[in-house]
């Protein structure tokens, strides 16, 4: 934990940056070590306003309160600042566990199903001739299959990649 304390038209004394440090302490539980802290005092008024800034990784948490007391502004900002963090931890936490559910459901639902048509792609299916739905297939490297309405039959036909990547296959209708 780093702590920075500046003081504006108020001198920050040793018993000031003490009190901070000890009620600082209170964040540990949420952050561990790793965080920073950027106190601000200073008089306003008659009132002294305490200005707090923790910043843990991509975290960042402000707040501020005035007092007559000082001690009592820093409790009041430590406070909000706790109320910020367990909200923002909470909400992490809840997207996270909402994220698993789903990733759980999702792995469960498609390991679980066997035998069953579990995805449907529709398109449609034009007529052309073997060479074109030859070229036609070799535009889309992602795609092993395509199915056409052969001209020359009038039948469907589905033209097929073979493994070794050079040559075609072609499923045509006997009847």
């Amino acid at each position: 934990m780093n702590i920075k304390i500046t003081g504006k038209e108020l001198k920050a004394t040793e018993s000031i940056k003490d009190y901070i440090a000890r009620k600082s302490e209170r964040l540990i539980k949420y952050f561990g070590e790793e965080f920073d802290v950027s106190a601000t005092i200073k008089t306003e008024g008659n009132e002294q306003v305490a200005e707090i800034a923790v910043v843990c990784g991509k975290d960042n948490f402000r707040a501020n309160s005035s007092n007559k007391d000082l001690y009592a502004s820093i409790d009041k900002v430590i406070d909000i600042l706790e109320g910020q963090i367990r909200k923002a931890k909470t909400k992490k936490d809840k997207q996270n566990m909402t994220d698993s559910i789903r990733l759980t459901a999702s792995n469960s639902t498609t390991s679980n199903i066997e035998n069953e048509v579990i995805k449907i792609i529709s398109y449609d299916i034009k007529p052309m001739d073997v060479e074109d739905a030859k070229l036609k297939l070799l535009e889309n490297a992602q795609n092993k299959f395509l199915a056409f309405v052969n001209i020359d039959s009038g039948k469907v036909n589905i033209i097929y990649k073979l493994k070794d990547g050079k040559n075609f296959g072609l499923v045509e209708p006997e009847a």
